[in-house]
C-alpha cells in the first residue's frame, strides 16, 4: 500500500512500490474533483475548512491548500472573501486530466452536468474501412465496438460509439454492466495504455432515424457530432469516439486558459 510522508512545506507525497514520490495534493485534488462531477458538491456549494478537509482526507492542511489551489487555478474552485473556497460550475481548462473527467455537454447556463451511461450494444467485429483508416490498422481487424447512451436526469441528450483493437485490451469485458462509465480511466488501470492526446473533430449533421429514436427528436432535427481519436505515448492512435448529441437543451463547452 503507497506510503504517505511529509515534506518540509508541510505537504505530503506518496511512496510507492519503485520508490517514486508522487505528489498527494495530486491525488486529492482529483477526488474534490469527483465529488464535484458526481453532483455531491454542485454549482455554489462552499467547502468545509482546509481543516475540516485535511481530517476528512487524512492528510496535511499543506496538502490540502496545494490540491485547491491546483483546482482554483483550473477554475473548478473559487475563493471568495467572507466566503470560502466555492464550487463556480466552469469548464476546467482544456486539460487530458479533465478530459476523461467532465462531461462537456452544460445546461444552457453554462453549469456542469451530471450524466449516466446505459450501454445498448457491445460486441466484437471486424472494423470498417474508416475506422480501420483512422485507427492505422488493417481493414478487418477485430475491434471492441461499445454503443451506449448518455443521459442527464434520465433524460437522453447523446449516444456515443467507441471503437477500440482487441489486441490492445486482452479479456476486456463482455458484459456491459461491467464496462465503467468512465473507460479512459479502466484503459490505464488495467491494461497500462495511457492517453497522451487526443483530436477532436466537430460538426452538426441532420438527425438520422437512430438519433430521433435514442434522442427523442421531432423532425426536422439536428445533432452536434463530436469524433475523437485518442493516441498513445508513441502517438499511434488506439481508440474512436463518436459522439451524437442534441443541442436543444445543453450546449457544448471548452473552455481553454
Amino acid at each position: 500500500m503507497p506510503k504517505a510522508v511529509s515534506r518540509n512545506d508541510g505537504s505530503d507525497e506518496i511512496l510507492n512500490k519503485d520508490t517514486a514520490y508522487a505528489p498527494m495534493y495530486r491525488t486529492v485534488a482529483n477526488q474534490i474533483a469527483e465529488r464535484i462531477t458526481s453532483g455531491e458538491w454542485q454549482t455554489g456549494t462552499v467547502l468545509p475548512s482546509e481543516t475540516a478537509l485535511a481530517l476528512e482526507f487524512r492528510v496535511s492542511v499543506g496538502t490540502i491548500r496545494r490540491a485547491l489551489g491546483e483546482l482554483v487555478s483550473e477554475g473548478t474552485l473559487a475563493r471568495r472573501r467572507k466566503t470560502g473556497t466555492v464550487v463556480t460550475g466552469r469548464t476546467p481548462r482544456h486539460s487530458l486530466r479533465f478530459y476523461y473527467t467532465y462531461f462537456r455537454l452544460h445546461s444552457r447556463a453554462g453549469d456542469l452536468q451530471n450524466s449516466t451511461a446505459r450501454v445498448l450494444e457491445l460486441q466484437s467485429r471486424a472494423a470498417t474501412t474508416d475506422e480501420a483508416r483512422r485507427l492505422a490498422i488493417p481493414e478487418g481487424t477485430q475491434v471492441h465496438a461499445l454503443h451506449r447512451l448518455r443521459l442527464v436526469n434520465d433524460r437522453p441528450v447523446m449516444h456515443e460509439t467507441i471503437v477500440i483493437p482487441c489486441r490492445l485490451v486482452p479479456g476486456f469485458p463482455t458484459d456491459p454492466a461491467r464496462v465503467p462509465a468512465r473507460l479512459y480511466p479502466m484503459l490505464w488501470n488495467e491494461y497500462g495504455l495511457k492517453i497522451s492526446a487526443i483530436r477532436e473533430q466537430i460538426e452538426a449533421s441532420i438527425a438520422d432515424a437512430e438519433d430521433h429514436a435514442l434522442l427523442n427528436l421531432s423532425h426536422p432535427a439536428a445533432v452536434l457530432v463530436l469524433r475523437e481519436v485518442a493516441y498513445d505515448e508513441q502517438a499511434q492512435p488506439i481508440l474512436l469516439n463518436s459522439h451524437r448529441a442534441t443541442t436543444s437543451d445543453d450546449v457544448y463547452i471548452n473552455e481553454i486558459q
